[in-house]
């Protein structure tokens, strides 16, 4: 009898991961960096056939795994029926180039992979602008001919996006078309800006974190909406803005495109129009999944990117999702090493209340006490201060209201303007 096969099957590409260790990496980083890549090959839709680890102070200039190891990868191919080799770090050009010619195989690297996974998740104009952008960056220095078969056969991952018209794009054609996204981004972050000024007068509160720590879920739980929430890697990608209500304030919670080690630098300079919504927060809710086992390098990792697009001495708050998923004495050690930190379970609801008291306090530190005498002619100061402050007490005294209770500095500076003007005009 013969076996029915699911046709996802036939179309999946089966992968060889490939990852080098011994100069500045030990072995159980490594493993960990390599199950990591598994993933990511899962999400793009690749099959995890294999792993090989190789022990060597550097990479091979030439075949990044050296002679021997690129003989025993060609019969790898061979016997298992290898359809892509996927490779840990970054390659050179030449490297990819002798890879596929000795073992003529796809080769991929931890870059040009988690450019295909954005690809196959760019839903909005801007992020497919974003991501193809950063794809045309990177595929320019490494055009080859070698897999138009592996192509035109069955696509499959690192093809997705311009990767399919690689072979008939020329370098020229490439950097025309960079130019014109560029363009289009340029246009594109203007229309952000315009929408983000219309929203300036609230409190402004970004979720950050690597990827899959959970923050898409834990803003569904706190805004309780239905925004996009997979056990994927990147399962975000553009910023989703929610309005969350507390005690007094109501401030903006937007979610945005989770980090990972090793993150392209084209894919992060390509969607510095998305971070802008972190880079213009006021507050970071650092997102951390407290059952990794690589909690002290994903930390890193996120410092390190807010630090490198320039995203500096804002306020942050550390917070540790899926508490549910470890247990108590690793839980006790988490608070042991993180005392400033919050402990929650975004999927059960553990520990919600402790986040938005720890967010109101650190909105209500840069709020201000007022009392202000406002002309009745002149009520435009006292209708902003309605829209953005918290009003205790007014008062109608003949042509004038008195207004007291509490705002943000910033908003006081342009209450204190805004009345300043009046005052201008009324003397002149």
């Amino acid at each position: 009898m013969i076996e029915e096969v699911n046709s996802n099957q036939l179309e999946q590409e089966r992968a060889l991961l490939i990852g080098v260790y011994g100069a500045e990496t030990y072995r159980w980083q490594a493993e960990d960096y390599i199950d990591e890549l598994e993933l990511l090959a899962t999400t793009a839709g690749a099959i995890s056939v294999d792993k090989i680890l190789q022990n060597r102070l550097h990479p091979d200039p030439t075949s990044y795994v050296g002679k021997g190891k690129l003989q025993e990868l060609k019969a790898i191919v061979g016997e298992l029926n290898i359809d892509a080799l996927i490779f840990d770090d970054d390659l050179t050009p030449t490297q990819v180039r002798n890879i596929e010619k000795s073992t003529k195989a796809k080769v991929l690297d931890r870059s040009g992979l988690i450019l295909d996974i954005f690809a196959s998740r760019a839903k909005t104009a801007a992020a497919k602008t974003q991501v193809e952008l950063a794809q045309l960056q990177y595929l320019l220095p490494r055009l080859t001919r070698f897999w138009t078969h592996l192509s035109r056969q069955k696509g499959g991952i690192g093809t997705k996006g311009p990767g399919e018209t690689q072979i008939e794009t020329d370098r020229r054609l490439i950097g025309r078309r960079i130019s014109v996204l560029k363009e289009k981004l340029e246009k594109l972050d203007t229309q952000r800006s315009t929408q983000r000024k219309g929203r300036d007068e609230m409190t402004r509160i970004s979720l950050v974190g690597y990827t899959n720590a959970g923050k898409s879920t834990l803003m569904n739980t706190l805004t309780e909406t239905k925004v996009l929430a997979e056990d994927k890697l990147f399962a975000t990608l553009d910023s989703t803005v929610r309005r969350l209500e507390l005690g007094n304030h109501s401030v903006l919670l937007s979610d945005t495109v989770g980090f990972i080690r090793k993150l392209p630098h084209n894919l992060i300079e390509s969607f510095k129009s998305t971070l802008d919504e972190v880079r213009e927060s006021d507050i970071l809710l650092h997102v951390v999944d407290a059952s990794s086992n690589s909690i002290e390098e994903y930390i890193e990792v996120v410092d390190r990117t807010l630090d490198e697009i320039g995203i500096r001495g804002k306020k942050k708050v550390l917070l540790f999702n899926k508490i549910d998923r470890i247990d108590p004495e690793a839980l006790t050690d988490l608070k042991r090493n993180y005392p400033d930190a919050l402990f929650v379970s975004a999927v059960r609801g553990i520990g919600l209340n402790k986040i938005k008291q720890k967010l109101e306090e650190l909105i209500e530190e840069d709020y201000v006490d007022f009392e202000y005498r406002i002309p009745m002619a002149h009520y435009k100061a006292a209708a902003f201060l309605h829209k953005v402050a918290v009003i205790k007490k007014e008062q109608f005294e003949s042509d004038e209201v008195i207004l007291t209770g509490t705002v943000s500095r910033a908003d006081q500076r342009k209450v204190e303007l805004m009345l300043d003007e009046l005052k201008e005009t009324v003397n002149s």
